[in-house]
């Protein structure tokens, strides 16, 4: 089997499990994300195994992590996708590891999530998008990646979400999120309050980038890209300060659409953040 280079534990001795959701059954503009999980093992070849962010290898001692490969998912059917995303979230779980999936579209993150909330009632989700998600339904669709945090906020209750890099959504969508849950739009400003709260600091934590959060002109190869984004350094630098300052069961990056990036940049992109998060969660397990 094809795995994410430097990956290659076996699953008895991996730390963090990696596997991939390829599913995009409720993509509303551009499909192709169920392409992204094969697509980044193929060109993770292109980047090296050791980072120069904190100069750890994925090779080295220490550094378990095993690639599951991914799921088998029916494409027209959202909701037993999500309940085998699900099912395998929470095997990994009660092995004691640490589930790292990459999707697929970002309604994936509801199966996760579901299953982390089981093994931890107190959950708090921390969410990179550029869009809110929070949408009670979506042409008629309880399950879409437009409303996939709406569905998590259902799981979770108020206080528990905090978003960031934020700027589309319905106008009713951002009246939610104030009422219920910490959104900072537009980018990390308001990142060190959030990580200060007792349901970061004190709680076990989920966190989920959508691609989208970026900047198109950084990353193009998305489903639904956004003008106004962050940097992929400011991206990575607050992924890093979640991971390092949180307790986290859970993560995943989701989004990355393969069929329209057509030089491989976004993938690239894709594979060198996946890199640098399985290498920051490993140090935070030393």
């Amino acid at each position: 089997m094809n795995v994410f280079i430097g990956c290659t534990a076996e699953y008895g001795d991996g730390e963090i499990v990696l596997f991939g959701a390829p599913f995009d059954g409720t993509a509303s503009y551009r499909p192709g994300a169920r392409f992204a999980c094969s697509a980044a093992r193929g060109a993770s070849d292109s980047i090296e195994t050791y980072s120069p962010y904190v100069d750890m290898d994925l090779t080295d001692a220490g550094v378990a992590v095993h690639d599951a490969g991914d799921l088998e998912l029916p494409f027209g059917n959202a909701g037993r996708a999500l309940r085998i995303i699900d099912e395998f979230t929470m095997k990994i779980l009660r092995a004691g590891k640490l589930p790292f999936m990459v999707g697929g579209e970002h309604l994936v993150t509801y199966g996760a999530v579901c299953a982390a909330a089981r093994i931890y009632p107190d959950l708090s989700i921390v969410q990179f998008d550029a869009h809110a998600d929070l949408r009670d339904e979506y042409l008629g669709e309880k399950l879409s990646h437009a409303t996939v945090m709406r569905r998590c906020w259902e799981t979770t209750g108020d206080g528990r979400i905090f978003q960031f890099a934020v700027r589309s959504g319905e106008r009713d969508e951002f009246e939610f999120a104030d009422r219920h849950i910490f959104i900072d739009r537009f980018g990390f400003n308001r990142l060190t309050e959030a990580l200060a709260s007792p349901a970061l600091s004190e709680k076990p934590v989920y966190l989920t980038i959508d691609l989208d959060a970026l900047d198109p002109s950084e990353c193009p190869g998305t489903g639904t890209p956004e003008a106004g984004g962050v940097r992929f350094s400011e991206l990575l630098g607050a992924a890093r300060a979640v991971i390092e300052k949180c307790n986290i069961v859970g993560l995943d990056v989701t989004e990355l659409c393969p069929p329209v990036d057509h030089a491989g940049i976004s993938v690239s992109l894709a594979c060198k953040l996946v890199r640098e998060l399985l290498l920051c969660a490993a140090l935070k397990q030393r």
